[in-house]
C-alpha cells in the first residue's frame, strides 16, 4: 500500500476529558483508501529532546469531507505538545501505515479496547456497520470515567459495554473481566481487542481456550513505521517480526505472547 508524506490542515482539537483530546485533520488532496486498525506517524516540532514521530491510530474517517481523525492521550511531552495545537496549523504525517484488521468477517462480533486501546475501535466499529451491516458488540474499559471519551460515537454502530477500575462508569473492575468475555463470548464468531499487553493475553487465552478467531492491534513503540529502527520487534511463531510493517495488527495464533 502506498505511503504518503503530507502537510494536513487541523480542522480541530477537541479537548474531550483531562487526559484525551481528539485532532481532526483535512488533506489538500484526496484521501487514499484507509482501513481500520491502521496508524499515522505524526512529526512534531520544537519540543526538547523529542526527535521522533509518534504513531497514532487512525480512530475516524470521514471521505466526504476529506478528513481523518485522532484521538491522543496525554502521556509525555510530545502529546502535550501535540494538545496545544491550533485550527489552522499543519501537522506533517506519514500515512498510511501498518497491516489493518481483517474485515471479511460475518455473525456476531464484539470489539474490546481498553485505555489507549479504544482508538481504533470507533473507525472499526463504523467501518462494519456501514460496509458488513454489522453492529458489533462494543466493550471498553479505562481506570475511571475520565478515562472513557466520547462514548456516544461508539453507541451510534453497536451495544456499548463500560468498565472502570474504580466504578465510577460501567462494571467495576477491568475489561477482560466483563461477563461478555469471561462467560458469553462463545456467541462471537470474531474477537478484536486493543490495549495494553497484559489486557491482550487475558483476551488472546480466552479465544485460543473457546476456538475463537481473535485479532489484537498491539501499542509497541513505533518510532520510523516502516521497519527500519527495529524497536516495534515482536515475538511470533515466524520468529521476530516488526510490528509497524507486519502489524499492529495480529491474529493471536501468530503471537507467542499469548
Amino acid at each position: 500500500m502506498k505511503k504518503t508524506i503530507q502537510d494536513l490542515k487541523v480542522l480541530r482539537n477537541k479537548k474531550l476529558t483531562s487526559d484525551f483530546f481528539e485532532l481532526e485533520l483535512k488533506a489538500a488532496e484526496p484521501l487514499p483508501e484507509l482501513y481500520p486498525g491502521q496508524f499515522v506517524q505524526v512529526l512534531i516540532d520544537n519540543v526538547r529532546n523529542v526527535f521522533l514521530r509518534r504513531p497514532f491510530s487512525i480512530h475516524d474517517v470521514n471521505y466526504q469531507q476529506n478528513t481523518f481523525s485522532l484521538l491522543i492521550k496525554l502521556a509525555g511531552p510530545g502529546t502535550r505538545q501535540l494538545s496545544y495545537t491550533e485550527e489552522g496549523d499543519f501537522l506533517n504525517i506519514i500515512y498510511p501505515l501498518g497491516k489493518p484488521f481483517t474485515l471479511d468477517v460475518q455473525g456476531d462480533i464484539l470489539l474490546v479496547g481498553g485505555g489507549c486501546g479504544i482508538a481504533p475501535l470507533l473507525f472499526l466499529a463504523r467501518y462494519l456497520y456501514d460496509n458488513k451491516n454489522i453492529a458489533p458488540d462494543i466493550l471498553i474499559g479505562g481506570k475511571s470515567a475520565d478515562n472513557l471519551p466520547d462514548i456516544d460515537k461508539y453507541k451510534a454502530f453497536g451495544r456499548v459495554f463500560l468498565t472502570t477500575e474504580d466504578g465510577s462508569l460501567g462494571m467495576c473492575g477491568l475489561v477482560s473481566d466483563h461477563t461478555l468475555l469471561q462467560k458469553e463470548c462463545q456467541k462471537y464468531s470474531m474477537l478484536y481487542a486493543c490495549g495494553p499487553e497484559p489486557m491482550l493475553k487475558i483476551i488472546a487465552g480466552i479465544a485460543k481456550e473457546k476456538l475463537i478467531e481473535c485479532e489484537v492491534s498491539l501499542e509497541n513503540l513505533m518510532a520510523c513505521g516502516i521497519g527500519a529502527c527495529l524497536c516495534c520487534v515482536v515475538d511470533t511463531v515466524d520468529g521476530n517480526v516488526c510490528t509497524c510493517t507486519e502489524g499492529p495488527v495480529f491474529n493471536v495464533k501468530r503471537l507467542k505472547f499469548s
